[in-house]
């Protein structure tokens, strides 16, 4: 794919990601300058926010399913943030989108260090993520839970 295609895909990320938080009553906002936060989601009611770091791939078929390729700033993974930033991954496939993975900088983190997903390189971390029917895996690790896990974010009624 082009670099131009990746900026239309990348965006097209956010915005199905944020429709997401929508639906489920949060408000959003993109930060006027990206300095690793792409959302912002704040709880009306009570100012309740988190920050989101969303990561959009193109998927490749394989037998069972396709897989994605996300690239991470290690340095980002790393540093503590208050609150908590949550990583978003979703992937583009077969004309669709996939389920969205939703996990917290600290929660990657562990993975990373006890785990060892990935593979580091430089300042950056590649995951390679496989979906196959109601399963995520990442480095032989299963992500499952992961999945549409929107735990820290209950749905508002409005």
């Amino acid at each position: 794919m082009t670099k131009r295609y990746n900026l239309y895909l990348g965006k097209a990320g956010h915005f199905h990601v944020m429709a997401e938080f929508l639906c489920r009553g949060w408000n959003v906002a993109i930060p006027e300058v990206d300095v690793g936060d792409d959302i912002f989601v704040v709880r009306d009611a009570d100012g309740e926010f988190a920050r989101v770091q969303v990561k959009t791939s193109t998927g490749t078929a394989r037998q069972n399913g396709f897989s994605a390729k996300f690239s991470l700033s290690i340095e980002q993974l790393k540093q503590e943030f208050r609150p908590e930033l949550t990583y978003v991954f979703l992937a583009r496939w077969n004309g669709k989108w996939s389920r969205l993975l939703l996990i917290s900088r600290q929660k990657l983190l562990e993975h990373f260090k006890l785990n060892q997903i990935g593979t580091a390189y430089k300042d950056n971390l590649t995951l390679y993520f496989s979906f196959q029917s109601n399963q995520v895996l990442c480095s032989e690790t299963d992500f499952t839970a992961y999945l549409d896990n929107f735990s820290n974010f209950p749905l508002i009624e409005h």
